[in-house]
């Protein structure tokens, strides 16, 4: 097992979070229930998986949880790009 808070990986996913939540503070109030609250859950999904997988008993299932926080982070790319696509 890995102490989730000591891995840099994961501190910088939270600070990621914490500003991809302060960002969405400012989208539109008709977006809150649907793309920013998306946003906002692929957002928290990056380190919330990090910690999972530390948590995990083997280094097998870790890697798979920080394969799971990737596909988060490519999720949360992906919504943001579609956003300012949209230029709300």
């Amino acid at each position: 097992m890995h102490n989730f808070k000591e891995l840099k990986i994961w501190q910088e996913a939270m600070t990621l979070a914490k500003k991809v939540f302060e960002l969405s503070a400012s989208f539109p109030a008709n977006e809150k229930y649907g793309l920013t609250s998306q946003i906002n859950r692929s957002a928290v999904s990056v380190p919330s998986n990090i910690a999972e997988g530390a948590g995990r008993g083997s280094d097998k299932e870790f890697i798979q949880f920080l394969n799971i926080a990737r596909g988060s982070a490519f999720e949360l790319e992906t919504q943001l790009l579609f956003y300012k696509a949209l230029a709300l």
